[in-house]
């Protein structure tokens, strides 16, 4: 299985793309800037640069491959944005047009939250993966939206480990139960 893994470099694109190679898949890096990209997984994946606002480029990583997974972030930034909801807007139309039906994506945990429940500092993030998940919701695909708590090197309580996360993005692509859905993860408090 090829599979595409837009936000190759961030916390959870990293741990997706050791996830895919660790089953085997062949896996395309789909990234800005290849040098954060740890040396030792370069010459394991298929790099491509690009940006998903680039209809084009994202059209160019989509082509050929069997899933998608979509990682997109903001390294911690707070900020209003929009980027994300226009890359997965990007990424699904480019699915479609290369015939590529599987995809996952790591959405925030604030849309299970009554609108006036989510911290405030968070609005403009959580408004901008509401978006997204529209975006999969209607796009007529294999979607699963991952909608996962705060993410960490470790999993203490309402949490997910990063490199869980990353491995069921990945695991999921395969698995026609999680078609269509949102899927709450998180692990359990040991």
């Amino acid at each position: 299985m090829k599979i595409v893994i837009f936000g190759s470099t961030g916390m959870t694109g990293l741990c997706a793309v050791e996830a895919a190679l660790k089953k085997g898949y062949e896996v395309r890096a789909f990234v800005r800037d290849a040098s954060k990209l740890p040396e030792d997984l370069r010459s394991k994946v298929e790099v491509v640069l690009g940006d998903v606002l680039e209809f084009d480029s994202v059209t160019n990583a989509v082509d050929g491959t069997d899933g998608v997974v979509i990682a997109l972030g903001t390294r911690g930034c707070l900020d209003p944005t929009s980027d994300m909801s226009e890359g997965t807007k990007n990424i699904v139309d480019a699915m479609r047009a290369k015939n590529v039906n599987n995809v996952s994506a790591c959405i925030s945990a604030f849309l299970f939250y009554d609108e006036d429940k989510v911290p405030e500092r968070f609005i403009p993030l959580t408004k901008d993966h509401r978006r997204m998940y529209e975006e999969l919701k209607g796009c007529g695909l294999n979607w699963i939206g991952v909608f996962s708590p705060h993410i960490s090197e470790k999993s203490p309580g309402r949490a997910i480990s990063k490199h869980d996360l990353g491995k069921f993005l990945v695991d999921s692509l395969t698995e026609p139960k999680y078609y269509k859905a949102v899927i709450g993860l998180c692990n359990v408090p040991k």
